[in-house]
């Protein structure tokens, strides 16, 4: 698993007119290529009578999937500059369509490219984007007489993220940690409870943080 990649923060719309055509932006996350052609298809769906629905998408942890549909237009002039702009930005697991209508103006094949470039810029923009960070839940557990010491450290930390408090027997607490400093948190509970704290890793997972 990655320690951490930027994707989109969810769906998006965004519309820009350029030379009397419009030019809609129509962004998702996807974590598979299932996920991304249903996507394309519901848009062309939605868009039946655009002049063109072009596409791509990036999918994988490496990239593995790479896809690019100029759906009509010049070759090399819609779907390539819409996955240029998702490497430039370094997003995974995201699709964009850019549906198409004409205005009558022909852009050429630079106007073309710089066209569905912005319009893939913009609406990347407008629908925002999240990094995605790998942490591990901990589990550490302590007697209630340590209860207010820890919590403050922990809710005054800039490193480790406080999770939840379980009030049982003992007290637990669930702290997210980055999944290369996991080493570290053991041994800080365990400077900070003379010893007394046990500390059980959980689950990994992702938390998104805008950027």
């Amino acid at each position: 698993m990655l320690s951490h990649y930027y994707t989109v923060k969810g769906h998006g719309e965004h519309e820009i007119v350029i030379q009397k055509s419009r030019f809609i932006a129509h962004i998702t996350r996807a974590t598979t290529e299932e996920e991304a052609q249903s996507f394309i298809q519901e848009i062309k769906k939605k868009h039946w009578d655009a002049t063109h629905n072009c596409s791509a998408y990036m999918i994988g942890e490496n990239n593995q999937i790479q896809k690019a549909n100029d759906d009509g237009e010049p070759s090399g002039t819609a779907g390539v500059p819409i996955l240029e702009v998702l490497k430039k930005k370094g997003l995974k697991d995201t699709v964009v369509v850019i549906t198409r209508y004409f205005g009558g103006i022909k852009l050429g094949a630079g106007g073309l490219i710089r066209a569905y470039g912005k319009a893939t810029s913009e609406g990347i923009a407008a629908t925002g984007m999240v990094e995605r960070k790998l942490v591990q839940i901990m589990h550490t557990n302590v007697e209630y007489t340590l209860l207010g010491k820890i919590e403050n450290e922990l809710r005054s930390s800039s490193i480790h993220l406080l999770k939840d408090i379980h009030y049982l027997e003992d007290v637990t607490f669930d702290v997210y940690v980055d999944g290369d400093k996991c080493q570290a948190y053991m041994e800080w509970m365990i400077d900070l409870s003379y010893g007394k704290a046990e500390t059980t890793p959980g689950e990994h997972l992702y938390l998104e943080q805008d950027v």
